[in-house]
């Protein structure tokens, strides 16, 4: 199956949080609190993807209440932080929501996604994610981690379904 079919297919996305929704990196304050920045492009695609019915997951090895706030405030429901095994957490997660693994497409970028990038139908990952995730991913975005590739993908999959422009946000030339 080529590219453009497993694109046809996806009716679910999951992302990792720290090297795909941010750039990876942590500023670090004097009280030890963790600090990430977030690309609004790629908030604005997931919180799209998400009214249009698609279910959005996170699962993440991170244990940011900040993150779970942003997230939360773009309707995301299905939040996973703090998270040792996230192939555990992903199985149960299509177990319990009758979701075939066919239709699921994971954007990760570093060795803990790797036994998950292994079971869906489409793994993905950002331009800069681990080599041993690139090599296993079926699609690799031309944008970093935290820098649009997480906007690129759900972005290529709702235009796909003709779910990504509709009349209330394109201005008309009539």
């Amino acid at each position: 199956m080529n590219f453009l079919e497993k694109l046809n297919d996806i009716n679910t996305f999951i992302f990792d949080v720290d090297g795909v929704l941010t750039n990876g990196e942590l500023l670090i304050l004097e009280n030890g609190q963790l600090l990430r920045k977030m690309n609004t492009r790629d908030g604005y695609a997931m919180k799209k993807a998400a009214q249009a019915g698609y279910n959005v997951c996170i699962i993440t090895g991170g244990k940011s209440e900040g993150v779970k706030t942003r997230l939360e405030g773009l309707g995301i429901t299905d939040i996973f932080i703090n998270i040792e095994n996230k192939r555990e957490v992903y199985s149960e997660y299509i177990r319990r929501n009758g979701i075939n693994a066919d239709n699921v497409l994971y954007m990760g970028d570093d060795l803990p996604d790797y036994a998950v990038m292994r079971l869906v139908g489409l793994p993905a990952c950002p331009a800069d994610a681990a080599h041993e995730i690139s090599e296993l991913a079926a699609y690799i975005s031309p944008y970093d981690g935290g820098k649009g590739c997480v906007r690129d993908i759900i972005e290529k999959v709702l235009r796909l379904h003709g779910k990504w422009l509709d009349e209330a946000h394109v201005e008309s030339n009539i």
